[in-house]
């Protein structure tokens, strides 16, 4: 994006077409623009379209109390154009979990219960070799990775956009986060989320996957992700977050192996449905039944007020100290 705002700045002959009047009469370029370059063409328009820009922006910003309590409730599949806009920015600006758990690994503590030998014999040489000061060790701190498999088949085209942000903002802020989209086939999209922009992320996303809005085959790709990826991505007390409906088309003995192998493999595994945000919710498909034995949470994941519930038991205490206490056999 600096790139192209440094063109568009002096006025480059080849960026000009970006501009909002078409550089003045500029041949129009008719490749696909970079992503993020519609914020840069909004940015560097005429002062009339900065003008009504920066009041639309003020105007979203400034939501009163009963719409914004109306739009955390309100379900992903009803909002309009506006509405999901809106929902976006408040995803990126919501605060992300921040727990940390207790690690093999030994870090200099002032309270700690071990002695660090050398530490307290280098502190010595300050005073002539006498043992002065005793330093110790304790044990060290550090986030949990996150783990996210994102089913993006037909039944969650209209979830998936909004939680692909929301992922790009958990990737932003903690690092140890790796996703896979899964459909048909899974994918790994940890790197394109890696990218500061999320326009460049979701493109690149995009890019990356074949099978959006396609059919579901949970079994294969979970078995996929146990014999590929889960020793390189599941160690340390990951916490695994899946975001599915369970509308798996071929539920048998093959989708509960896989689903306990996950299960054993991770610290946490936490499954979030979209399906209940009705009340009236049961288990009854196939696939959900042989899937729910097999997680330590089953929780609702349609508007904000749901992310919000998320994180926010993400960062409570019970996840804070818990020790390394299930691992695949």
């Amino acid at each position: 994006m600096f790139a192209q705002t440094f063109d568009l700045y002096f006025r480059s002959e080849d960026d000009l077409a970006y501009l909002p009047d078409g550089g003045h009469g500029a041949i129009p370029r008719t490749e696909t623009p970079a992503a993020g370059s519609r914020r840069v063409r909004d940015a560097l328009g005429t002062e009339e379209r900065e003008t009504s820009l920066q009041r639309e922006q003020i105007e979203k910003l400034q939501l009163s109390v009963s719409s914004a309590e109306v739009l955390q409730k309100k379900d992903f599949a009803q909002m309009s154009a506006d509405e999901i806009a809106d929902a976006l920015h408040l995803i990126q600006r919501m605060a992300l979990p921040l727990n940390e758990i207790e690690t093999r690994r030994m870090a200099p503590s002032p309270h700690g219960r071990r002695l660090d030998m050398r530490r307290t014999l280098r502190a010595s040489l300050r005073s002539g070799g006498e043992i002065t000061d005793l330093k110790h060790l304790g044990r060290r701190y550090k986030p949990p990775p996150i783990v996210a498999l994102l089913d993006i088949s037909g039944s969650m085209n209209e979830y998936t956009r909004l939680f692909l942000h929301f992922l790009h903002a958990v990737t932003d802020a903690r690092k140890r986060v790796s996703t896979f989209l899964f459909g048909t086939r899974l994918t790994n999209v940890t790197r394109a989320l890696r990218a500061r922009d999320p326009d460049e992320a979701l493109a690149a996303v995009s890019d990356a996957v074949a099978d959006w809005a396609g059919g579901t085959r949970i079994a294969q790709s979970l078995h996929l992700f146990n014999t590929r990826w889960s020793r390189r991505v599941l160690g340390q007390g990951a916490v695994v977050l899946l975001i599915s409906d369970g509308l798996e088309r071929e539920a048998d003995d093959r989708l509960a192996f896989e689903m306990d192998r996950l299960h054993r493999s991770c610290r946490r595994l936490i499954w979030l449905n979209p399906l209940l945000r009705y009340e009236g919710f049961e288990p009854r498909a196939q696939g959900i039944k042989i899937m729910l034995p097999h997680v330590d949470e089953f929780r609702p994941v349609h508007n904000l007020k749901s992310m919000a519930d998320l994180v926010s038991a993400l960062s409570s205490s019970r996840y804070r100290h818990d020790r390394f206490t299930k691992f695949a056999a």
